[in-house]
């Protein structure tokens, strides 16, 4: 399957092209004939519209391609760290920064580690964004044995939280909380003691990260379709900005200024 779609980045790319070339056009040739003939700056209602949209437009292409993105979670996949309703930032710049179209790398800031909650775009098909944390990185040997991950057969350390029960879905459930321990990122997950687990060992290969959600029992995730590859990663979830409680009907202030970790 193709890397290109058309989405909100092709089209927002499109339009800085389209009105940047008119915006230039009018300030070096059609805004100097028109004072030159005495006549005044009304230019026709597409020049006009780029002169306006332009900077705009242009602005917001630069912050959301390479400094932050805006992302709505819509699964429960990463409770308890992350909600449905969650809108979160993401860091465009903490792996590299990529070209809006094609998603080809040009510079190299970084890498990710252990622990990053990293959005991507999902290896089966790319036209949807996922959410997970890294778990594994390149030559990393993971294993995940009865709901134990295990990484260069080591295991993370867990901390049991107690029971707690959890609606998601349209339906009830009890589950287990524990405190994980990636490395030095510590953070919440969430196993359902009744569903099966999905057991299996793998050696990340170069290039490639190992993804599981916080949710571990209610995650789509490397677990089934594999590895992510380094060009589909599009930043690192920084904070949660904003929090809409569907159940509730209201915003979630509690949530709003997290860090995610």
């Amino acid at each position: 399957m193709t890397d290109f779609h058309f989405d909100f980045a092709v089209f927002l790319t499109v339009l800085t092209l389209v009105s940047g070339v008119g915006y230039a056009v009018d300030r070096w040739r059609l805004a100097p004939a028109r004072a030159a003939a005495g006549l005044p700056d009304k230019p026709g209602h597409f020049i006009e519209f780029c002169r306006f949209s332009f900077p705009v437009v242009f602005v917001v292409l630069v912050l959301r391609s390479f400094v932050f993105e805006p992302f709505r979670i819509p699964s429960g996949s990463m409770i308890p760290t992350l909600h449905v309703g969650d809108f979160i930032l993401v860091n465009k710049f903490s792996y590299g920064l990529r070209t809006p179209v094609g998603f080809v790398e040009f510079l190299d800031l970084g890498e990710p580690e252990r622990g990053d909650v990293a959005v991507f775009r999902f290896p089966v098909d790319p036209r949807k964004d996922f959410i997970k944390r890294i778990v594994g990185v390149p030559g990393d040997r993971i294993r995940y044995v009865d709901k134990q991950l295990f990484i260069n057969d080591e295991p993370a350390q867990l901390d049991d939280k107690g029971v707690m029960k959890l609606d998601y879905a349209g339906r009830s459930r009890l589950v287990h909380e524990y405190e994980e321990a990636i490395g030095e990122v510590r953070h919440r997950i969430i196993v359902n003691p009744a569903a099966p687990a999905l057991d299996g060992e793998v050696v990340v290969p170069e290039g490639h990260y190992f993804a599981m959600g916080d949710n571990r029992d209610g995650s789509d995730d490397s677990r089934r379709w594999g590895m992510v590859p380094e060009r589909n990663l599009v930043g690192k979830a920084v904070l949660i900005w904003m929090s809409w409680d569907g159940e509730a009907g209201r915003i979630d202030f509690g949530r709003i200024g997290k860090r995610i970790r």
